[in-house]
């Protein structure tokens, strides 16, 4: 196997990692309607969007991890563009199936693993 295909398998286990196991209080806290049930007032209406961010910036440094050190390994370089944008794309795939409900499970991991191709695809290239 080829150390290629083992950065795209270890970026694959850190997306695992963070979107399931280390999400934690935040795949609650990412929906409006956590907020509405639990904190009310109005002053919390849009705390849902530090709670997206949080989780979108984690997720983004697990999945960015393997390809930093490829490339420091290897050389090359991580394009910090590719940083802001995955975190902003997370953020919006993940409002969309937690807040607008336009998007399912499935679809929310076929993007994100279209994300993570995409960042293996730029670091190996």
């Amino acid at each position: 196997m080829t150390i290629k295909i083992i950065l795209l398998i270890t970026m694959i286990f850190c997306h695992i990692v963070d979107d399931y196991y280390l999400q934690g209080w935040l795949a609650s806290a990412k929906q409006k309607s956590w907020w509405k049930s639990n904190a009310p007032d109005k002053m919390y209406s849009h705390d849902y969007i530090a709670a997206l961010f949080m989780h979108s910036f984690s997720w983004t440094f697990m999945i960015s991890l393997p390809p930093t050190i490829y490339t420091i390994v290897f050389g090359g370089s991580i394009l910090p563009v590719l940083f802001v944008g995955n975190i902003l794309l997370h953020m919006f795939i993940d409002n969309e199936k937690a807040n607008n409900k336009t998007i399912n499970l499935i679809t929310d991991q076929l993007l994100h693993m279209i994300q993570i191709l995409w960042l293996w695809y730029c670091t190996i290239s």
